[in-house]
């Protein structure tokens, strides 16, 4: 029997629409769908279980997994299974995963997970940009506590005009690629990269996709109606104790007010914080210990995030005794490294990132293998975050999903800037050393200055900010914070990292925990932030104020040269013989690449050394030299034979062709040395093919005056020799 489907459908405008779907796949999880979109179809299932785990968070998994099924594809290398997630992937979940996290309540602490599975792929359909509908639609369904609908959409604009989920087409045109993420009253995240736009630019495209966003929000709702909305599980809700709550409270804001007014560092602010703390534990029996530890730990922490606000909202005042609009010192360094091909330090405050590029050939491409995508970055940027860092040791499991979401910020920051024609393979990889307040804008300033000291012709430098928001709701006071703490990301209301050129905005990433921000705070964050990229660019520009104008010595150089399709079997030889002989010889790396629409090859000549560089030129000349007919050239002999010499044209060296014995000389020449030897160099004329010996002919006896007397030879008739030959054969006697 076939089940009862329930089916909602969203018109995106241009023909196209999503629809979401559910009744008929997954039953037993308590939420599933499938939304679709052309061809594109992704299975959503969500899971709550209906215990609380042992933990003072919510334990949230949001897995986003591409199956290669769905192209039509097998996956690569040696098992054929779908195995870790991609960075694309990890990128998804951490999209939806941040959307999702603050809207179930604090006090919900069940294991939940929320799987989306790409199970049809559309070429013309990005499927990310719908990752976020389907989980919320899924939750609807369910009987999760959850506050409300919420969606996500891509933001494109091609010629001026702003798109809703536009293709991959559509976005390589852009000058906008931004995902938000909204409920119908609230915009809680935005992450994307530009290309210089302005600010008011920024929020009209976020204002365009938060429309959007509230029809897929009343669609959801509709849905779930459809379905049968069901009614809040049940949960066992934290204790609490307001008599607790209020002691504590007392014991904790004044102290807590006066260590944050008295502007000092993170170590010694957290030595006084951890003092108060001992201090209040110490104030309650063992056994009350015991009974109303987390109790505790929980209000104290209330009551110093209350106080840490307040003294911002009320005197303007903030942790390290900054004003809210102050940028912390910030000190630079370039070329520290010295066998790095770039590098720069950039300190601001207790945060600081090394930063180093390298330039490799096509070779080094980073390839990205996706189902929904198939390519290659010539650039790419890779961010490393280790405990020391932040002073902790803790174990290393390999790359986080927050290092893989703050390198991708980074590097589409600054890939923009990266002209079309650099030549190089550009990895840049940022070593966080210390942190405390976005690392990953640190990250996009050292990479900057890296990027220049390589020698990498940026457009135009870079920099970035991170920028906060404490609000209070029953005033209406807020206060915007420029180059915030970690604890200020911690304790406020929103983590906003801008970064750009002096020229506009080339990437952001946006995260609000408050309901119903308002766009007038956001324009006013926006251009606060404007203001503090320019203070921290100045320090950039400062330190190194344009690109080197050539890579430095050490580093490699690099060539690139387009030859004709039939010249690549030359220069690769017989199993690779001739292009790994002339690497060895010229200490330099080639790499051939076949053009798919032209077929001419691609040959990129990396080396630290010109004349290596040069020997290979010549040599790819000498390969493509092509002789004229009738005209004349210098040879040099390289090798004598009993019946020429083979002679090499000095313009093309390795470009060899034979001189027979009957082209050295008017005279009969009975022994080639009689009229050449070895290195001897000359004119010779060049015939073109001779289409009875069908080989290339060149004659060093045209070029020479005709002794006197001369006579030529009547030339064979080949047709009376092989009739003689014939009568010959006749005459031969017949073997019985």
């Amino acid at each position: 029997m076939i089940p009862k489907t329930f089916r909602e459908v969203i018109d995106l405008g241009d023909g196209r629409e999503i629809s979401i779907e559910t009744g008929k796949l997954a039953k037993q999880a308590h939420g599933s769908v499938v939304v679709q979109s052309g061809k594109c179809m992704l299975l959503c299932t969500v899971v709550s279980n209906y215990h609380a785990a042992d933990v003072d968070f919510l334990p949230l998994t949001v897995d986003y997994r591409e199956k290669f099924a769905a192209a039509g594809r097998y996956p690569g290398g040696f098992f054929k299974r779908e195995a870790r997630p991609s960075d694309g992937e990890v990128l998804t979940m951490r999209l939806v995963d941040r959307v999702l996290r603050p809207l179930f309540p604090k006090d919900y602490h069940a294991e939940t997970q929320v799987m989306i599975q790409l199970m049809s792929h559309d070429e013309e359909v990005m499927p990310d940009a719908m990752a976020g509908l389907a989980a919320s639609a899924a939750i609807q369904l369910s009987d999760f506590p959850f506050e409300c609908a919420i969606s996500e959409v891509r933001v494109g604009r091609v010629d001026g005009k702003l798109i809703i989920n536009p293709t991959r087409a559509q976005l390589e045109e852009s000058d906008i690629d931004m995902v938000i993420g909204a409920s119908e009253d609230s915009v809680m995240m935005v992450e994307g990269e530009m290309s210089e736009i302005s600010e008011e630019e920024m929020v009209e495209a976020i204002q365009f996709a938060h429309d959007a966003i509230k029809v897929q929000c009343a669609a959801q709702m509709k849905l779930a109606e459809a379905f049968g909305k069901k009614e809040v599980r049940e949960y066992e809700p934290e204790e609490e104790n307001e008599e607790l709550e209020q002691k504590i409270h007392d014991m904790v804001y004044d102290k807590s007010y006066a260590i944050a007014k008295a502007g000092s560092t993170k170590n010694e602010r957290g030595e006084a914080f951890s003092e108060l703390k001992e201090e209040v534990f110490e104030s309650f029996s063992e056994e009350e210990q015991e009974e109303l530890g987390k109790l505790i730990h929980k209000y104290f922490s209330k009551a110093q995030k209350s106080a840490v606000r307040n003294l911002t909202l009320e005197e303007g005042t903030r942790l390290d005794g900054r004003k809210t609009t102050d940028i912390r010192p910030i000190w630079c360094e370039v070329d520290y490294l010295p066998s790095t091909h770039g590098s720069a330090i950039f300190t601001r405050g207790e945060t600081q990132a090394l930063a180093t590029a390298t330039l490799g050939t096509s070779r080094e491409a980073n390839v990205i293998d996706m189902p929904s995508f198939e390519g290659e970055e010539t650039f790419y940027l890779h961010y490393n975050f280790p405990p020391f860092s932040t002073g902790e040791a803790r174990p290393i499991r390999g790359t986080s999903r927050r290092e893989v979401g703050h390198g991708n910020l980074a590097q589409r920051a600054l890939k923009r800037m990266v002209p079309e024609d650099c030549p190089y393979t550009v990895r840049v990889v940022s070593e966080v050393l210390e942190s405390n307040g976005s690392s990953s804008m640190a990250t996009v300033c050292s990479g900057t200055m890296a990027l220049m000291d390589a020698g990498v012709q940026l457009k135009k430098p870079v920099s970035g900010i991170a920028m906060g928001l404490i609000t209070d709701t029953e005033t209406g006071k807020y206060a915007v914070l420029s180059d915030i703490l970690g604890d200020e990301d911690h304790l406020g209301d929103m983590d906003f990292k801008v970064t750009g050129t002096a020229d506009g905005i080339t990437a952001c990433q946006m995260d609000i925990k408050v309901k119903g921000l308002s766009y007038e705070i956001l324009v006013k964050a926006l251009m606060q932030a404007k203001d503090g990229r320019m203070h921290i660019l100045e320090k950039l520009v400062d330190t190194i104020s344009e690109p080197r104008a050539e890579v430095k010595p050490h580093a490699p150089k690099i060539v690139t040269t387009v030859i004709p399709g039939e010249y690549i079997g030359a220069l690769i030889g017989s199993g690779g013989k001739v292009i790994q002989e002339l690497q060895k010889e010229t200490k330099t790396t080639i790499v051939i690449n076949e053009d798919p629409v032209t077929e001419e090859g691609i040959v990129e000549i990396l080396g630290t050394d010109q004349n290596g560089i040069d020997a290979v030129l010549a040599k790819i000349d000498a390969l493509m030299f092509k002789p004229e007919v009738g005209s004349v050239y210098e040879v040099k002999v390289i090798k004598t034979l009993d019946f020429g010499a083979v002679v090499e044209y000095t313009e093309a060296p390795g470009n060899e062709v034979l001189l027979h014995v009957s082209e050295l000389a008017w005279e009969r020449t009975e022994n080639v040395t009689d009229a050449v030897n070895l290195g001897d160099v000359f004119d010779v004329k060049y015939f073109g093919f001779d289409p009875r010996t069908k080989k290339e002919k060149v004659s060093r006896k045209a070029l020479l005056p005709k002794p006197e007397g001369y006579r030529e030879r009547p030339p064979r008739d080949r047709d009376n020799r092989n009739r003689g030959n014939d009568r010959n054969r006749d005459r031969r006697p017949k073997r019985n």
